[in-house]
């Protein structure tokens, strides 16, 4: 059953990325951001066996905030896709403070939440400050090297638009090794044996590779949707 919410989760994440552009706009990608990455921050917290490896949740919510800032870059330009990446530091940061004070209220007689609650988020700080550092470099690394790429492949092949799939793919995974190598030895470095976090990293990353490979078809749909908008 994991593999196959995991599989539901990728779709229901890209899809809707390209929902929220297609309602909103820049705008719906810029909300879509910051969506993902809080309900990444609760996710990764979670360790689950699929695919025959041990595995943080949030892989998949993470890798649509990767693909929305590509799609900006892609529509935009590098100054918009650089706002969804600040969208999203700022939503973790309020996400880690207003996470921080649930902890700290004094629950009523009543409540029957808070000690859930704060089983979940009391001992998180470190993993969600691991997430925010890993996710503000691995975005910013993930947007320059877009359009580093970008600007390598129109030299060599003289046209604007051609190797989407390219920069797109080489940008992503190059930044997302990144990002789970910085926030899993962030958050789970003592915790876990060395080798189990290798291991770990290790099974992420492929994770990572594999929808970061599969996000390709949605980066052409939301090109496509632009082409046929400005046609109009």
């Amino acid at each position: 059953m994991n593999e196959l919410f995991l599989i539901i989760t990728l779709l229901v994440s890209f899809g809707a990325t390209i929902l929220f552009l297609k309602l909103f706009g820049k705008g719906g990608l810029f909300a879509w951001i910051g969506i993902a990455t809080v309900f990444a921050n609760i996710e990764v917290t979670i360790v689950v066996h699929a695919f025959g490896m041990d595995q943080t949740l949030g892989n998949t919510l993470f890798a649509a905030t990767f693909l929305a800032t590509d799609i900006l870059s892609e529509l935009y330009g590098k100054k918009e896709a650089n706002k969804g990446v600040l969208a999203g530091v700022l939503t973790s940061l309020c996400f880690i403070l207003l996470s921080f004070m649930w902890v700290h209220y004094i629950p009523a007689e009543s409540d029957w939440s808070s000690e859930f609650v704060h089983g979940l988020f009391s001992n998180t700080p470190r993993m969600l400050f691991s997430s925010l550092i890993a996710y503000i470099i691995s975005e910013f690394v993930d947007v320059s090297l877009y359009h580093a790429w970008w600007n390598l492949t129109e030299k060599k092949t003289g046209s604007h638009t051609k190797m989407l799939w390219f920069r797109n793919n080489f940008s992503t995974l190059i930044s997302q090794f990144v990002n789970i190598v910085i926030f899993n030895f962030g958050a789970f470095w003592g915790i876990y044996q060395f080798k189990e976090l290798v291991s770990i990293t290790a099974a992420c990353y492929v994770i990572y590779v594999a929808t970061s490979l599969l996000d390709t078809p949605f980066v052409y749909i939301a090109r496509k949707m632009a082409v046929k908008k400005t046609d109009e």
